[in-house]
């Protein structure tokens, strides 16, 4: 069976886009791991499925697979990426859409095809301060939910942090049963930062829609940044705005076609 697929990524953060509308897509993880592999596969942080809602509050159902196989409920960049796949396979005219997820409902809004700004909902501050100890120093880190669990720790200087080997063991601290991202982010000012992550399920990552906002919202909540700010990653910067305590966060950034393909 042929199975149609497009190539996408948001500030490198990239993605392995199908259609389940128009076409069935039968999976296990280790189908999705093979596919994941940069060598023997496509190559992607993560595998994004665009489904029929099953809400009629929905547009779409848009479910997330890691790279290890994983499903997971939060993909901030993955989201403005399947915005624009959705409108480019002609599956909707609508500039504005409600994506079904496994933490709710997402909204979308095209800014222009290669710019989208999506909701990921009301952030949830699990902590704001926890400390782990690893490699024989204390770190401290804030832990937010944004539909996926993310650990944030300050750092003075992103460049001069080990970010593989100390967030794959904050990762799995004890903490997130489930495991978390893990960020560390350098403040510049109050309207900029500049962020590494290690993303659960996937590992070292260009960029990441979810965390860009779990820090700001942390940044916020600490007092180190005002509502709207710029974050940097490796791949690009992201625009993320939060108005405080019970108020939604947004998420704007570009997008980006690299191909689209068909796998026999």
């Amino acid at each position: 069976m042929t199975l149609r697929f497009t190539k996408m990524h948001g500030l490198g953060n990239d993605f392995m886009v199908i259609d389940g509308v128009t076409q069935r897509f039968a999976f296990t993880v280790e189908n999705i791991k093979h596919l994941s592999d940069r060598n023997l596969g496509v190559g992607f942080d993560q595998l994004l499925l665009v489904e029929p809602a099953t809400d009629p509050l929905a547009d779409f159902i848009y479910r997330i697979f890691n790279a290890d196989g994983s499903e997971v409920a939060q993909c901030g960049n993955g989201a403005r990426c399947v915005a624009r796949f959705i409108a480019e396979q002609g599956l909707s005219a609508e500039k504005k859409l409600t994506l079904q997820t496994l933490n709710g409902f997402v909204a979308t809004e095209l800014m222009g095809l290669d710019n989208v700004k999506v909701s990921l909902g009301v952030p949830d501050i699990l902590s704001e301060g926890t400390e782990v100890d690893v490699q024989q120093q204390t770190y401290t880190f804030g832990a937010v939910s944004v539909g996926n669990p993310h650990a944030i720790l300050w750092v003075d200087n992103v460049e001069a942090i080990d970010v593989a080997s100390i967030g794959a063991v904050i990762e799995h601290d004890a903490f997130f049963p489930k495991g978390a991202n893990v960020s560390f982010v350098q403040v510049i000012d109050r309207e900029h930062i500049v962020q590494r992550v290690w993303e659960r399920g996937v590992g070292l990552t260009a960029a990441c829609g979810s965390a860009a906002c779990a820090a700001v919202v942390m940044g916020i909540v600490w007092g180190k940044l005002a509502a709207n700010v710029e974050t940097n990653f490796l791949g690009g910067t992201l625009q993320v705005e939060w108005q405080g305590p019970g108020q939604q966060v947004y998420l704007t950034g570009p997008t980006e076609t690299v191909f689209t393909a068909s796998l026999v």
